[in-house]
């Protein structure tokens, strides 16, 4: 099939190497604004692979099968909604839009199209994810009572990148919303959410917070408690852990984990640290867009719907509000119809 990327940023140039890979893929149509990024992404895969239109227009009119949108997210509603009106299977990194009424109204215009839409939260596409998911279904850990999310970044992101994020819940928090509700198969009904600032200055000065802590409580009473922060000097930590009544397992404990064991004799965990997302989720992405030629070939529905983009930005938006009032609040009161 041939595919469409749109965007060749760091995510961007990674997604069309991933690509590139799958036997599914016999090749790209590639647009970006920086019209020496989209030239640098082709030049990599030899000629005639990949081939380099100057707008989305032109790439839509190319004979794509799919695309893939890694533009800037105020991009992503445009480019989602050309990419359903030229009746294309659509993947869009997250977010949907930048602010939740917009995505309401990508929503409203998509719905009903026929045309499949996967908003790309790779952490579905992580075997361990995928295996605490099963074990939860299975019934294994019995009911749940406890989970704990954990994302810790080794680094903040620039300041510009910070100050139009929205905010460490929208834009890092996200990725543990959306995986609790996927692992657990459960709604969060009600957040309460802190957060601290005792790092970098500048994102103190976006008005947002460096390190944040929220407890999630789901519809059948389990207890989510969600950690993130920008400053993890020791690598990328991502995991997760799951409690029940029968049993308990995790998702991250693995030789890469960032974390030093102070135990006598304990040489756990033994490997390099995680030091960034691609190099901890690689095989997340690759299997993700997988998936996605999948989706395109109209052999699997989307594992990732808008709808469930925008679920977990609710509970994003939930915990802003509570960061900001010092209060809990419930998903509904934040909620558009």
């Amino acid at each position: 099939m041939r595919i469409g990327i749109l965007g060749l940023g760091r995510i961007g140039a990674f997604h069309a190497e991933t690509l590139s890979r799958l036997d599914a893929v016999e090749s790209l149509v590639v647009t970006d604004p920086f019209a020496d990024a989209a030239k640098a992404a082709a030049e990599k895969f030899g000629a005639g692979f990949a081939t380099v239109v100057d707008s989305p227009q032109a790439l839509l009119a190319a004979g794509v099968d799919g695309i893939v949108i890694a533009a800037a997210t105020d991009a992503h509603p445009a480019l989602i909604l050309a990419g359903v009106e030229a009746g294309v299977p659509v993947f869009c990194e997250k977010p949907v839009a930048r602010t939740m009424s917009e995505g309401v109204d990508v929503l409203k215009a998509v719905r009903g199209s026929g045309v499949p839409i996967q908003i790309g939260y790779n952490r579905r596409f992580d075997a361990g994810f995928a295996a605490a998911r099963a074990a939860v279904r299975a019934g294994e850990l019995g009911a749940l009572h406890t989970v704990r999310s954990t994302t810790l970044d080794p680094a903040p992101p620039p300041a510009a990148y910070v100050a139009a994020s929205g905010g460490i819940f929208r834009d890092c928090s996200v990725h543990d919303f959306d995986i609790i509700r996927w692992v657990t198969g459960r709604e969060v009904t009600e957040v309460y959410a802190v957060g601290g600032n005792r790092g970098a200055g500048y994102i103190r000065e976006a008005g947002d917070a460096d390190t944040t802590g929220a407890i999630l409580t789901l519809d059948d009473g389990t207890i989510a408690v969600v950690s993130n922060s920008r400053h993890n000097a020791r690598g990328y930590d991502v995991r997760m852990e799951l409690h029940g009544f029968t049993d308990s397992i995790a998702v991250g404990l693995d030789d890469k984990l960032p974390l030093r064991s102070v135990e006598p004799g304990v040489t756990f965990p033994a490997g390099t640290p995680h030091d960034f997302f691609m190099d901890r989720f690689t095989a997340a992405y690759r299997a993700e867009l997988g998936a996605f030629t999948e989706v395109v070939a109209g052999t699997r529905p989307s594992p990732c719907t808008v709808e469930d983009a925008l679920e977990a930005g609710w509970i994003a938006e939930a915990c802003t509000l509570s960061l900001h009032e010092h209060r809990p609040v419930t998903i509904a009161e934040v909620r558009q119809a």
